[in-house]
């Protein structure tokens, strides 16, 4: 039969051309909406003055009467809301208005969604405290990917991967992040839009860019000057370059360090930490010190250094100041995941965390850090002049590092 002469559409005869048309793709859009600026994400200067404790109770909520036995420690649900905010450092105010958008705790005496305030439903997630802890973790994640150049789209509840439109800020970013985890492209697109949290946020606080500083991290800063975090003529192992700061979220702020007398082992060391640089402790938690340099006394401004896994014995007291190279405490395992005794060190400005990998590495008596370059957390280097030393996870001769 010659191809030619058919007439009927649906017969297919020998060496006839067959074209099948390209199934249609729905198109799918990001959202261009800047939702809040980048300081209304990390809870930095904007956040000193805002009294978490008397808005939640102002509110009437199901958060004001809540409370809930955290790691052995009966918390109400403002000592909650502020623990993840100051730990995490992310703004307080943020947090409030991603809970009320989710499931109303800030205003509705009788809120529904009790285990999953945050709307992630996972067994392993059930309460507010880990249900903050991990919108956190997402929030930050988001922000610092974006900071980092390391994302450039969202990968959303139903699978579908969209665009992160380009104009957009970090502190936007982050939120978008957060939840393209909970839900598929129209809740998403809604939650994200001038319809969605960004309201919740206006009608608690107002204008989230009322509040804006920018930048947070101004042109030109620099690191004040800091030491090794121990003692001068003492050898301990380098074990850990850039990594999270605080929980997987954060940037790649922290290097890790272990003692020479206890490798491989998880009791206290006989060993000091030392003060990096002069400044205030401001507080203490289980296993970390936090020591303001700019000794105004805020967290959310200036130069922040960090010390965690520090032991409880022996460990110095918040109201305390420490001048470079006075005692810290002992390096151990506590707090935070650790499975052999370190200390692990990071560093804040104006609230957010500075990485160990970019632009402002750490300078520790004229060893700076560098990641890795691989895209491979915990994997970098300590240069010295022509001396370079490798971050091993355990205890080598190669990465012995001495002042």
């Amino acid at each position: 039969m010659d191809a030619n002469n058919i007439t009927d559409p649906n017969t297919i005869v020998v060496e006839m051309d067959l074209v099948i048309p390209a199934p249609e793709v729905a198109q799918v859009s990001s959202s261009t909406l800047k939702i809040i600026p980048n300081s209304e994400l990390v809870n930095g200067p904007a956040a000193i003055h805002f009294d978490v404790r008397k808005f939640i109770a102002s509110q009437h909520g199901y958060l004001a009467h809540y409370n809930e036995d955290v790691k052995g420690i009966l918390l109400n649900g403002s000592s909650i809301i502020e623990g993840v905010a100051t730990n995490y450092s992310v703004n307080p105010r943020l947090l409030l208005a991603v809970l009320e958008y989710q499931s109303g705790w800030v205003t509705n005496p009788n809120a529904a969604f009790t285990d999953y305030p945050m709307g992630y439903v996972d067994a392993n997630r059930v309460g507010l405290y880990r249900q903050t802890v991990w919108a956190a973790n997402m929030l930050n994640r988001g922000y610092y990917l974006w900071k980092a150049n390391a994302i450039s789209t969202l990968t959303l509840a139903d699978g579908q991967v969209i665009p992160i439109d380009p104009t957009i800020n970090a502190g936007t970013v982050a939120i978008q992040y957060l939840f393209a985890q909970l839900y598929g492209y129209d809740q998403w697109l809604y939650a994200t839009s001038q319809t969605g949290v960004v309201v919740t946020y206006f009608v608690f606080f107002g204008n989230p860019f009322s509040y804006a500083i920018e930048p947070l991290t101004p042109a030109g800063l620099a690191q004040p000057a800091m030491s090794l975090p121990f003692a001068a003529g003492e050898r301990w192992y380098f074990t850990g370059g850039p990594h999270g700061a605080w929980d997987f979220g954060s940037a790649w702020g922290a290097l890790d360090f272990a003692p020479p007398d206890n490798p491989g082992g998880c009791g206290a060391s006989t060993k000091w930490v030392l003060a990096m640089a002069d400044g205030l402790i401001t507080r203490t938690g289980t296993g970390s010190v936090f020591q303001d340099l700019d000794n105004d006394g805020y967290e959310q401004t200036g130069w922040v250094a960090v010390y965690m896994h520090v032991a409880g014995a022996g460990r110095i007291a918040a109201g305390n100041y420490l001048f470079r190279n006075e005692r810290v405490g002992h390096p151990s395992c506590e707090g935070g995941f650790s499975n052999a005794t370190h200390l692990h060190v990071t560093r804040k400005y104006n609230g957010e965390w500075i990485p160990a990998d970019g632009p402002i590495p750490f300078n520790l008596d004229g060893w700076i850090s560098s990641g890795g370059g691989n895209g491979i957390e915990y994997d970098g280097y300590l240069t010295r002049g022509s001396t370079t030393i490798e971050a091993i996870n355990g205890a080598q001769d190669a990465n012995l590092i001495s002042r």
